[in-house]
């Protein structure tokens, strides 16, 4: 389980120290509270929140949207190698 904070989000936490332009990671999560925005390298973007199920791709951006902390389960984490 994870617990994300307000105002956390990838391009401007983790970034700067793994590179890259965007999370090459597939993700597997379910949303226990709060809520996750998350932007593809193709501009489309998501938005999950409490009972959501969510498969990311390699190639995005995500953070917590609003004023709680977004809690949530990550089931599948890997690297994506191309």
């Amino acid at each position: 389980m994870a617990t994300l904070e307000p105002g956390r989000r990838w391009s401007t936490h983790v970034k700067p120290v793994v590179g890259g332009d965007s999370c090459q990671r597939f993700y597997v999560k379910i949303f226990l509270a709060g809520r996750q925005r998350v932007r593809m390298d193709d501009g489309t973007w998501m938005e999950f929140g409490p009972g959501d199920v969510a498969i990311m791709q390699p190639g995005h951006d995500a953070w917590v949207v609003g004023d709680g902390p977004n809690v949530l389960i990550e089931l599948a984490d890997v690297v994506h190698r191309p």
